[in-house]
This record gives structure tokens, sequence and C-alpha cells, in this order.
């Protein structure tokens, strides 16, 4: 399993409009070989990370590389005031 963390901060005019097209988005990235789960989280404060599992590295690289998720990207970054911090897991042990 594979598993990837990203920090993201999103404009707060943005938020609502943010979660509805990550649901939507969900739906284009739920179509590819390997996915597993794609998240929204959002702590206390009111700060926010995508979580996203796929079965292997090579899975979300080639994901990562389609057109449809640089499309994606795109409009996600409209929403943001940076672009998103990720940090990349393999799981290890369940």
């Amino acid at each position: 399993m594979f598993v990837v963390v990203s920090d993201v901060k999103i404009r707060p005019e943005s938020l609502e409009d943010f979660k509805a097209w990550f649901s939507e988005a969900n739906k284009v990235v739920s179509k590819f070989d390997g996915f597993v789960s794609r998240r929204l989280l959002e702590t206390k404060d009111g700060q926010h990370r995508v979580l996203v599992e796929f079965e292997s590295l090579e899975k979300f690289g080639k994901m990562h590389q389609s057109p449809e998720h640089e499309q994606l990207h795109t409009k996600a970054s409209s929403f943001m005031a940076e672009p998103p911090s990720p940090k990349f897991y393999n799981v290890v042990s369940e």
C-alpha cells in the first residue's frame, strides 16, 4: 500500500467550492487502477490535508502522470493559497 499525505492551504473564500470540487474529483481519480481512497481532512483549527491511498507507488505514478490528473491539479491549485506539500509513505505494517 502507498499513501500520500499533502498539507493544503485553501483560500478561506474558496473552501466550500473546494470541498464540492474535491468530491467530484474523487469520481475521476477512483477510476484509476490501484485506487483505494482519497479524503480531505480538517483539523479542529481549520487546517487541511489530503490523504490518498493507492495499491502501489507505480499505480499512483501512472495516475499522477495522466492528463486527467493534470486537469485536476490545475483546478485544485486555483483554490489554494500556495502549492500542496506532499509526503509519500509505504505502509510497512498493519
